[in-house]
């Protein structure tokens, strides 16, 4: 008996590509391109992505034996789930990957704005040496700050712990409720509608999913709603945020000290059109924030929930 094909679309960590090559005879697309991509998974049994591959109706037409899609990550944007249970295919994430990384990478972010820094390169003469520590001083500490946070779940608790633990007061909403999400947190949470949290969030960072009605979440009237020295971060999705109406609360504070950082960004990769480009006050990275080897290795284990579905076996990690 055949074993099953597996085609890769996206890069996985070798160690997780050779366990599944002893299980399945893995394929990747003959060239980059969507036009490649719908040749090779003809004859795929499983299909194995990460952020930029969108499987729709489209690709499962194309993929007629298709059984199992694995998403090597934790958000399934890029997969028309509906479309897959139609299909009868099964979609596999995983879920727990990356949440340290992306929250270590978040608190990075804030603190390198909250705490400014000058490395020397050599030795500096004394009247350099003290311009330089009066210079270079942090406005407030984060035990002075709210953080407020919008969408609770896996990583936004996490980021709520370890502000609570620099000693911030947390504020934050999410759709599932206080009476659900409260007796999860080791910490004090302090309930906030949406609008109240964006008012009183000195740090402001969103963790809610990408289902269609969160896209543009973030318009010209919660940004409205910030304080003009709020900082706003996002490290979630990109299509949460109306760039434009970011791009002009942006201009509108940066005097008062206001301040966005965003790891993620729609479209990806943009081009010299993006809104947000130029800013002094806005800072741009590459969607970074998962990318650490463990991150990166937890999420290619997505292979063994591929094997499994093809092995006939339960999923430990099935799309909800």
């Amino acid at each position: 008996m055949n074993p099953p094909r597996v085609l890769v679309a996206e890069p996985l960590d070798p160690e997780c590509e050779a366990w599944l090559a002893e299980r399945a005879a893995v394929a990747r697309p003959s060239s980059e391109g969507r036009a490649a991509l719908l040749a090779s998974v003809a004859d795929a049994d499983g299909l194995v992505v990460r952020t930029y591959t969108r499987v729709d109706r489209e690709l499962l037409a194309a993929a007629p034996r298709l059984r199992v899609v694995g998403r090597a990550g934790v958000g399934l944007d890029n997969l028309d789930l509906d479309a897959c249970r139609g299909r009868g295919v099964a979609v596999v994430h995983t879920p727990e990957a990356n949440t340290q990384a992306v929250v270590e990478y978040l608190w990075t972010l804030v603190l390198d704005r909250v705490r400014p820094r000058h490395w020397l390169a050599g030795p500096v003469p004394g009247p350099e040496w003290n311009r330089l520590r009066a210079d270079t001083v942090g406005r407030r500490q984060l035990s002075e700050l709210t953080l407020g946070i919008l969408g609770i779940g896996r990583i936004g608790s996490r980021v709520g712990e370890v502000g609570a633990a620099l000693g911030m007061r947390v504020v934050g909403y999410d759709l599932l409720g206080p009476e659900t999400i409260r007796p999860r947190l080791a910490y004090p949470l302090e309930w906030a509608e949406p609008e109240a949290a964006y008012r009183q969030a000195d740090v402001f960072t969103l963790h809610v999913d990408g289902r269609p009605a969160n896209r543009g979440l973030v318009g010209a009237a919660q940004l409205a709603l910030l304080k003009s020295d709020c900082l706003f971060v996002n490290t979630a999705r990109g299509m949460l945020v109306d760039a434009a109406a970011l791009a002009a609360w942006a201009r509108r504070v940066a005097p008062a000290g206001g301040a966005a950082l965003l790891d993620v960004h729609q479209p990806e990769p943009f081009g010299p059109d993006y809104p947000l480009l130029g800013l002094p006050n806005v800072a741009l990275a590459p969607h970074l924030a998962s990318r650490t080897a463990t991150a990166l290795r937890n999420m290619s284990w997505v292979v063994r929930d591929v094997v499994a579905v093809l092995e006939g076996r339960a999923p430990r990690f099935p799309a909800p």
